[in-house]
């Protein structure tokens, strides 16, 4: 069994190494200070940038996150804690079933509801979009982190007279802060790497943008219509934002993995 384990470790080792290996090497030419700062130039021009998909991708995954993490936390607390009736079940029946959609799915309907409606894409859309696909993800990672928590922690603060919502704020929430924290960085680093969402909420854009209801380009949108495009050089920036993006979402997870540690030490 030692072996085979060996062998199914080594089957998903070396694809991944293979895919790590070609994005940098591919990509790390192109990354210089004119290309992360830069706007895209025109078709037919050389050189420009991702300037603006790393700030449009900053910004609606800060939008997301300010609609996810409350509502995911929140709800995940919520299952924790007082999730055995049947409004509980069908709350954690539905993350289940969310949680599985494709998030090609999830653009479509925001597309249908607040882009379609209003005639317009905007960065505001996606966040939302994103955000849904945060929220599920988060509360059952949140009710699962909430529930390690010894309850008898939770029974003495009610014992000292401390209201309900105090003591699963400030006492089972506070215990289980790291891996709320962890939790909600992995929900972050997917969100940022998301495509198809965005595709249908906020398109895309050339120039820079911060406000929400314009569109707005991002990384992943740049990735796909530069890898598509039958330019050479637009081909070898799709490398290297790709690089970009792989860094920004696996510094996420690094992130998530340090919080965790520590948590856990402090444990």
């Amino acid at each position: 069994m030692t072996v085979v384990c060996g062998a199914g470790l080594l089957f998903a080792f070396v694809p991944l190494c293979s895919l790590l290996y070609l994005v940098i090497s591919r990509g790390l030419p192109s990354l210089n200070w004119t290309f992360l700062t830069g706007l895209p130039k025109p078709v037919g021009e050389t050189g420009g940038g991702v300037g603006n998909g790393l700030v449009g991708s900053a910004l609606m995954t800060l939008m997301a996150s300010a609609i996810g993490l409350p509502a995911g936390i929140g709800a995940g607390i919520y299952l924790a804690s007082k999730g055995d009736g049947a409004f509980g079940r069908t709350v954690r029946f539905l993350a289940e079933v969310l949680s599985a959609v494709p998030s090609v799915v999830v653009g479509l309907a925001v597309y249908g509801l607040v882009v379609a409606p209003f005639h317009h894409f905007s960065a505001a859309a996606g966040g939302l979009a994103l955000a849904i696909l945060m929220i599920p993800t988060l509360a059952r990672s949140t009710e699962e982190v909430v529930k390690l928590v010894p309850h008898s922690l939770y029974e003495a603060s009610l014992a000292l007279g401390v209201p309900e919502w105090r003591s699963s704020l400030l006492v089972v929430t506070r215990t289980a802060l790291g891996g709320i924290a962890t939790a909600s960085c992995l929900a972050m680093a997917r969100a940022a790497g998301e495509t198809a969402p965005l595709l249908f909420t906020a398109l895309s854009n050339q120039f820079w943008n911060l406000q929400p209801t314009q569109p707005t380009a991002s990384l992943p949108v740049e990735i796909y219509n530069y890898a598509t495009s039958p330019y050479p050089d637009w081909q070898a920036q799709a490398w290297g934002a790709a690089l970009v993006l792989l860094m920004f979402v696996g510094g996420l997870n690094l992130l998530a993995r340090v919080i965790s540690k520590r948590a856990t030490l402090r444990a």
